[in-house]
This record gives structure tokens, sequence and C-alpha cells, in this order.
């Protein structure tokens, strides 16, 4: 997480001109952030108001034992990758764009697509961004790789939280966006590398 963090940061900052970083906290059990108190229930979030992402620790265990992903460091990465992602949103006032909470085609499923849409694009860069050493931070992404962060992103899509949390799927309620548009949405990121990929406030279609 510390690579893809570190990473992360120097994309950004050398795509978007000098992008301020976010900092990422890890917690366990609960905490306080800018947006107020939080438990570990709430899973991964970027608080706007301080600009940091927040991460609970035992969030991966439950990733897999609790929503069915296969896990591994890339997973863990695309997390932190699509968080960042919203950081990247707030910096540019993307954020304020949402109106609508709940629905298939609501203001936040938008959002979210893009952040894993971001995420996708960070990915297709990830093995050329130098450390302070011009070395790569990330030396290799396996094909291995690439498909334990989709499988992490289709497990935290809406359809299959609410099959495996409630027994049955209400699109009117969804806030994230499906298995299916998660990964189509990061993969769209990853094969183009370009931003212009990434407007799902546009598209007809998610």
């Amino acid at each position: 997480m510390k690579a893809a963090a570190a990473s992360l940061e120097v994309y950004w900052a050398d795509t978007l001109d000098g992008a301020t970083p976010t900092q990422i906290v890890l917690f366990s059990g609960a905490t306080n952030t800018g947006c107020g108190g939080a438990t570990s229930a709430v899973g991964p979030f970027y608080c706007p108001p301080d600009k940091r992402v927040y991460l609970d620790i035992g969030f991966f265990q439950t990733l897999q034992n609790d929503l069915g992903a296969r896990g591994g460091e890339f997973a863990e990465a695309y997390v932190v990758a699509h968080e960042y992602g919203h950081h990247i949103q707030n910096l540019y006032g993307i954020l304020d764009r949402i109106k609508s909470r709940n629905g298939p085609a609501s203001d936040s499923v938008r959002s979210e697509l893009q952040a894993d849409c971001l995420a996708g694009i960070w990915t297709n860069h990830a093995t050329t961004v130098p450390n302070s050493s011009g070395q790569p931070l990330i030396t290799e992404l396996s094909e291995d790789d690439i498909a334990r962060g989709l499988d992490a992103a289709a497990s935290v899509g809406d359809d299959r939280i609410q099959q495996k949390t409630q027994g049955q799927v209400t699109p009117e309620s969804f806030s994230h966006g499906t298995a299916e548009q998660r990964m189509r949405w990061f993969t769209k990121g990853m094969d183009s590398g370009d931003l212009t990929a990434c407007d799902t406030w546009s598209a007809a279609t998610l």
C-alpha cells in the first residue's frame, strides 16, 4: 500500500501539474475525521473537508471473507487508487457536482465509476512512475495482479453487496455502480491511460 500511495502521489502530481497529495490514514475500529466520526463499518472512504483517505486495516480481510474477493497486493492497491481518485475529483471541484445520492444513474454512481476509471489510468502507468532515484516504484504488474484488481472492483459492486446482504438487488438504492460497471470503467481507464476516457458525467450509458 505504501508503494501504491507513493506511486499515486508522484503520478498525479506529474500528470495534473502539481496536484497536491492526500494523506492516507490507517485506523482500526473507529476514528475521528473532518467528516465526523467513522467506524470500520463504512469501509474505505475519502473525506473532502480534510482531504484525506481513511482505510480501516481490517477492510481487506472483510473484502475477502465477507465480499468474496480473491485479495492480494494489487487488490489493495486498487482500493487505494480508487480513493485517491476521489481526492483528484475533490481538487478539481468534481465532488461538488454530486446532488443525487441514490439510483443507477445518480451523481454518486457517476462519481464512483469515475474514481474507478482514474484508478485504471494510474494502473496503466504504474510501472513507469519513478521514485526519487529514478527507479520504478512498482516494477511489474502481472495478469494475475490485474485480475485481482478487477475482482476487487467487482466484489464492491452494489448488486453483489446487496445480493449478499439482503438477498435481492434494488437498483434505486445504488450508490457505487454494479460489479460489471465498476470493472468496465476501471478497464476503460487502464486500457486508455487517458483522462478523456473517464467522463462518466456525460456518458449516456454507464
